[in-house]
C-alpha cells in the first residue's frame, strides 16, 4: 500500500513542477509556513507574540532576546500516512545582554519513491528491473539576529533565509530571502508581536533537466510538452499577535494568545479580498509550576465549498501536552482533532534542552 501511495505522491510532485515553477505563485515554498515546535502546533501556531526560546528564531526572531543561555530545539513529525517526514534542528546563543544569533534547518521530504517512467521500454515490454527509486525533498536554512532597542520592551529581529528544494533528478531550485520581525511587552505584560515574513518576496531560481522532463511529460498522457518557468517568487506574509500571561497562586499560570495572518493575494481564508486574506488563530496554554503544560487552539479558518455548493467553514483544532524539567523540555502535539479540515493527522513531538546540560 506504501508503495502505490508513493507512487501517486510522485505523480503529483512531478506534475506539480509545471505549476510551482510559475513566476508569482500564491503559495510557494509552503513547507516553511507548516511552522515548528511541538508547543506553538498545539496552541495552533498563535505563538507570534509570547515566543521566548530558540524556537523564537522561526516564529519571530525578535523573541531570541529573552533567551538567558544557549538552547538547542529538535523536533520531528511525519505527514501522510508516514509517507513524509518533517524534521527541525536550530541552536540559539546570547551575544550579550543585547542581542541574539540562532541557525535553524528544516527538511519537509519524501524518501524511497518509485521512478516508473522508464518501466515499459520502446518495444512495449515491461521490465520491473527498470524501476529506481528516488528522493524530493526541500531544505530550509535560516540565520537569525536579534537585538533590544532603546525603548525599554522592545526587541526587533531579522532572519535571512536560504531554501534548497530538490525533486530526484529531474530539478532542483536554489532560493533566498529575508524576514523581519517586532516583539514589545509592556509593564503590565501584555506582549505584542509582528512578524513579516518574504519582506524582500523569496525568489527560487529552477533548474529543470531537460530529458528527465522529457521523460516525465512523455509519461504522462496529455501533459504539456514545454518546460516551465524556471523562476519562482514567494509573496510576502504577515503576523500580528497579542498575547497574556496570568500566575495564579506562584503554581499555576494561563497564557492567552490570538493572531491574524496575512497573505497578500485572494485566498481561501476565512476573510479574503483582491489585495489580502486573513485568518484567525488562537491558543491557550495551561502551566502547572513550570512542571506540566496542557495547551489547546484552534486556527487554519478556510471557507469550504461542499459537493451540493454550499459553503461552510472549517477550521484546524489542535491539543497538545509537554514536560519540562531541569533543562530538559518534551513537547508533543496532535493537529487535526476530529473532522473538521481538508488536512490528514499529524503526531508532533520536540525536544529542547538548556545548554547548562553539557557544562
Amino acid at each position: 500500500m506504501n508503495c502505490l501511495k508513493k507512487t501517486v505522491l510522485f505523480t503529483l510532485l512531478l506534475l506539480g513542477i509545471s505549476l510551482s515553477a510559475q513566476t508569482v505563485r500564491k503559495y510557494s515554498n509552503e513547507f516553511m509556513n507548516i511552522g515548528v515546535d511541538a508547543a506553538a502546533f498545539g496552541m495552533a501556531n498563535a505563538v507570534v507574540a509570547s515566543t521566548s526560546d530558540v524556537n523564537a528564531g522561526y516564529w519571530n526572531p525578535a523573541g531570541l532576546l529573552k533567551l538567558e543561555d544557549n538552547q538547542i530545539s529538535l523536533m520531528h513529525a511525519a505527514y501522510f500516512a508516514n509517507i513524509a517526514s518533517y524534521d527541525y534542528a536550530a541552536f540559539a546563543m546570547p551575544l550579550d545582554k543585547e542581542s541574539v544569533v540562532a541557525f535553524s534547518a528544516i527538511r519537509f521530504g519524501v524518501d524511497d519513491i518509485l521512478n516508473t517512467t522508464q518501466l515499459i521500454d520502446d518495444q512495449g515490454n515491461i521490465d520491473y528491473n527498470r524501476i529506481s527509486l528516488f528522493s524530493t525533498a526541500d531544505y530550509g536554512f535560516t540565520f537569525s539576529y536579534a537585538r533590544a532597542l532603546p525603548l525599554d520592551g522592545l526587541n526587533v529581529g531579522v532572519n535571512a533565509k536560504v531554501i534548497r528544494r530538490i525533486i530526484g533528478d529531474f530539478a532542483s531550485s536554489w532560493g533566498f530571502g529575508l524576514d523581519a520581525a517586532l516583539q514589545f511587552e509592556t509593564k503590565s505584560d501584555w506582549q505584542f508581536g509582528v512578524m513579516a515574513r518574504d519582506i524582500t518576496t523569496t525568489f527560487n531560481a529552477w533548474n529543470i533537466n531537460e530529458e528527465k522532463f522529457a521523460e516525465i511529460s512523455g509519461a504522462v498522457e496529455g501533459q504539456n510538452q514545454e518546460l516551465p518557468e524556471t523562476t519562482e517568487i514567494t509573496l510576502p506574509k504577515l503576523q500580528l499577535g497579542v498575547a497574556k500571561k496570568w500566575v495564579f497562586h506562584y503554581d499555576f499560570s494561563l497564557l492567552t494568545e490570538v493572531d491574524f495572518n496575512f497573505r497578500f493575494a485572494e485566498t481561501n481564508d476565512v476573510f479574503s479580498s483582491s489585495f489580502a486574506s486573513m485568518t484567525p488563530a488562537a491558543g491557550v496554554e495551561f502551566g502547572y509550576i513550570d512542571l506540566v503544560f496542557v495547551r489547546v487552539g484552534a486556527g487554519n479558518f478556510q471557507n469550504i465549498t461542499q459537493l451540493d455548493g454550499s459553503d461552510s467553514v472549517g477550521f484546524q483544532p489542535n491539543i497538545g501536552v509537554g514536560f519540562k524539567y531541569k533543562g530538559i523540555q518534551v513537547d508533543y502535539a496532535l493537529t487535526d482533532i476530529g473532522d473538521q479540515s481538508a488536512a490528514l493527522y499529524s503526531n508532533v513531538f520536540s525536544l529542547k534542552l538548556d545548554w547548562s546540560l553539557f557544562r
